[in-house]
């Protein structure tokens, strides 16, 4: 078995979409990223890539490399992590996620993201925990900068 941890943190910004677990998230301000910058699957995506040692989102998926990955739905690209990290022969056992965002409310769109990554990665909801919470109006998230995200997963060996 090993242990997985993965951060991201994305800025918002005015005219684009949220995206956060796969799920369209009703606000006025979006966050800025090469992708569509779902700053939740990005942590994911690390933390998956970091358990089984093959580095990281951006030396798989660089902004780099002209349009190969401008708006790209980011559930792509947690599907291509999960199949390089299955080529190495490992197995998801679980994720534990954390959004940690001033605003919009999250607690309505749990749920969803929960069983939208969990039909990404072809595992059981259960298997898929996303929590939210703010930084209680403290630094660039309590000022309504940008959102961050956190992920810890365990892999196993198959």
């Amino acid at each position: 078995m090993r242990i997985g941890f993965g951060y991201d943190v994305h800025q918002y910004v005015s005219g684009r979409k949220l995206w956060l677990g796969g799920i369209l998230i009703t606000s006025d301000k979006g966050l800025l990223g090469h992708s569509d910058a779902d700053v939740l699957i990005h942590a994911l995506c690390d933390a998956l890539l970091g358990a089984a040692a093959l580095r990281d989102i951006g030396y798989h998926f660089p902004d780099t490399k002209g349009n190969e990955y401008e708006n790209i739905d980011s559930k792509i690209l947690l599907q291509k992590t999960i199949a390089l990290v299955r080529q190495k022969g490992y197995e998801l056992i679980n994720a534990d996620c954390t959004i940690c965002a001033q605003e919009p409310k999250l607690s309505p769109y749990i749920e969803q993201m929960r069983e939208c990554m969990a039909s990404v990665l072809c595992t059981g909801k259960e298997n898929i925990s996303i929590k939210a919470t703010t930084t209680e109006h403290l630094g660039f998230v309590g000022r309504k900068e940008g959102i961050a995200a956190y992920a810890a997963v365990l892999i196993e060996k198959q």
